[in-house]
């Protein structure tokens, strides 16, 4: 169930990337033009400020390391080309079978899914931070459940034909342009024998554990404060935050 070393190989080289929508807003501040970056572009960007993007943004890098790694892969996702657009990629190991990596989910592991029945309805642990998870695949697409340790259940699907580029590039400038007034960041860290997923939603965050969920101290209307627990989780530069927090603020006056 667990991908080959080369396919994890080439994934490992994001685990420390956040998804976040915090650079959305800040590119789209910068250019009145095609605000879906290029991969050199997303480089030059994350050397500079140590940032990395949307869910689009981190699976178009993905696909041009699994490119670089000589590796099969193509995008999925659902709901393409609307507001409810979600995107992850598909590798293929040497026998094709099929493994999904979802770093906008901000997955620990990618998950087969060419799976006998016996697995799919079982929960396995090891893929998701602080969740267990159940693989439930059909013909066209596959749901993926998760399983908190506070009992709830949340569910993601993706549809599970390949994207044709054009369809995906097209997609993903749509996704750069429309900014929603709530900004978000996930992250993994490690907390105690675990890698946690960490949360900055409208002016909120916590951190999920297997101990349950763990919320931080409010700092609503505090900009300066939101800059240094960001950074101390991320290390997004701090000149950056401040901008694009501000930015997200004006936008919800």
């Amino acid at each position: 169930m667990f991908s080959p070393k080369y396919i994890q190989s080439t994934w490992q080289k994001f685990n420390t990337f956040p998804m976040e929508t915090l650079t959305k807003i800040w590119v789209h501040k910068r250019r009145e033009e095609q605000r879906q970056r290029s991969v050199s572009q997303m480089k030059e960007d994350y050397e500079a400020y140590g940032i990395t993007g949307n869910c689009f943004d981190l699976a178009i890098w993905l696909l041009d390391e699994f490119k670089k790694d000589r590796i099969e892969a193509y995008p999925i996702g659902h709901d393409i080309g609307s507001e409810e657009a979600h995107v992850a990629v598909m590798a293929l190991d040497e026998k094709g079978n099929r493994f999904l990596c979802d770093l906008g989910d901000q997955w620990l592991s990618p998950i087969l899914l060419d799976v006998n029945e016996n697995f799919s309805h079982a929960k396995h642990s090891g893929f998701f931070p602080a969740a267990d998870i159940q693989v439930i695949p059909s013909k066209e697409t596959v749901e993926i459940h998760y399983h908190r340790p506070n009992g709830k259940m949340s569910r993601q699907h993706y549809d599970l034909q390949p994207i044709e580029l054009e369809d995906f590039m097209r997609a993903a400038e749509i996704s750069q342009n429309n900014i929603y007034p709530k900004p978000l960041l996930e992250c993994r860290i490690p907390y105690k024998n675990e890698t946690a997923h960490w949360e900055f939603y409208n002016w909120k965050s916590y951190l999920s554990t297997t101990e349950g969920i763990k919320n931080d101290k409010d700092l609503t209307g505090k900009l300066e404060g939101w800059v240094e627990r960001i950074h101390a989780k991320t290390g997004y530069h701090r000149d950056f935050l401040l901008e694009t927090l501000t930015a997200y603020k004006e936008l919800d006056n």
